[in-house]
């Protein structure tokens, strides 16, 4: 392993949990279980470096600054490598959803985790992590403690999560330099007759050969109708010259998942292509000049929205502008329109603009992180429309 990588230092995550305590505490509440799976491990791994496969985990966070990390039946000598955390626990509560019984086996619950803790009857118990805390894991929670009150916290991970320290804000940067070889390995090397597939493959050995730990989200490489599909995979479509290519490629470093989105075809564009990618490159760049520290995020999102509406596009929005970037490619907060909240100094976000047509649509996107004065772009690829 390189001694000089780009990562989170390990003292870090006892400053994080250091920090998570104190808002425990100041909730009133005794003890924060954060929980993740291996689609969105961001919670555990922010608090104890370990990313779980196959089965779920947890971190446990008392209000008196002990900490513990749970894991499931097969994951904690896997665990022991990874975090430097000492204080594990093997629990059948974060099993598989295969749903092994491991007949004859010993593990802990959580009156375990609390004793590790020393907190002793706690009366009201946090949950981070709710939309992917199973009925399982929340019925055993409940079981452990009959009497506590259990109660949503994800606003306090968001809280810790949303404002970037020095070494995250470098984890980043390396982690959109890596992914820029990969967008510059898609357009050296794509050609007609490729299906988007293959063209997935390209870009997956230019991450792992310069840096990636990991894919910073399912690769996103289609043609055709399905560009204009919020949310898609690639398939064995070909492709096609002339006809619009989306690509939104990342590579994770230490955990960090950012993106890079760039249309384009093989070939002239479409009038009407070519009319809506100019549309969404000025409408990114318009985003880039209205954040700040300062400025309510609402207020970019409405003004996002003014824009499509004022250039003749209305009908081609369907979200916008921003959303957070750190561990997840996408996580708190989100920019829009009911957005409270004002952007502060070191919030990382991707600028994310997403038109919208019948037969087609279109994605620019890069990650950025606010400064007093605007924003520092963590990569400045998007410069025009790109015909190959």
């Amino acid at each position: 392993m390189m001694s000089d990588r780009v990562k989170i230092p390990a003292a870090e995550y006892g400053e994080r949990i250091a920090k998570c305590a104190k808002l425990v505490a100041d909730a009133g509440l005794d003890m924060l279980i954060a929980n993740s799976n291996e689609a969105d491990f961001a919670n555990v791994r922010y608090f104890s470096g370990f990313w779980p496969l196959f089965e779920v985990g947890g971190v446990a966070i008392g209000a008196n600054g002990k900490s513990a990390l749970l894991v499931g039946p097969e994951s904690e000598e896997f665990a022991q490598g990874w975090s430097p955390l000492k204080n594990i626990h093997r629990m059948v509560a974060y099993r598989e959803s295969a749903d092994p019984a491991f007949p004859g086996a010993q593990f802990s619950n959580f009156v375990d985790v609390a004793d590790s803790l020393g907190i002793k009857n706690p009366k009201r118990i946090g949950i981070a992590g709710w939309l992917v805390t199973s009925v399982d894991l929340y019925e055993a929670i409940k079981a452990a403690f009959p009497g506590a009150e259990i109660v949503k916290a994800d606003n306090i991970v968001t809280q810790l999560r949303q404002v970037k320290s020095a070494a995250e804000l470098a984890c980043l940067r390396e982690a959109f330099k890596v992914s820029e070889k990969a967008v510059e390995a898609v357009l050296n090397k794509i050609r007609p007759g490729m299906t988007e597939l293959q063209v997935v493959g390209i870009a997956q050995e230019a991450l792992y050969a310069n840096g990636a730990e990991y894919e910073a989200h399912a690769l996103y490489l289609f043609t055709g109708q399905s560009t204009n599909n919020a949310i898609s995979r690639p398939r064995y479509t070909t492709i096609e010259k002339g006809k619009i290519i989306q690509l939104n490629l990342g590579g994770r470093v230490d955990g960090y998942s950012p993106s890079i989105g760039i249309p384009f075809t093989i070939g002239k564009m479409g009038a009407r292509e070519r009319e809506l990618v100019e549309f969404g490159l000025e409408a990114h760049y318009k985003t880039r000049e209205w954040m700040k520290a300062g400025v309510r995020a609402g207020d970019v999102a409405q003004q996002y929205i003014d824009f499509f509406k004022q250039k003749g596009y209305g009908e081609n929005y369907l979200y916008g502008p921003c959303h957070g970037l750190g561990l997840l490619e996408v996580e708190k907060p989100w920019m829009e329109t009911t957005s409270e909240y004002k952007l502060q100094a070191n919030m990382t976000f991707q600028v994310d603009t997403f038109v919208r047509d019948k037969e087609f649509g279109l994605r620019w996107e890069t990650g950025a992180a606010v400064t007093n004065d605007g924003i520092e772009l963590f990569s400045d690829m998007l410069k025009g429309v790109v015909e190959l």
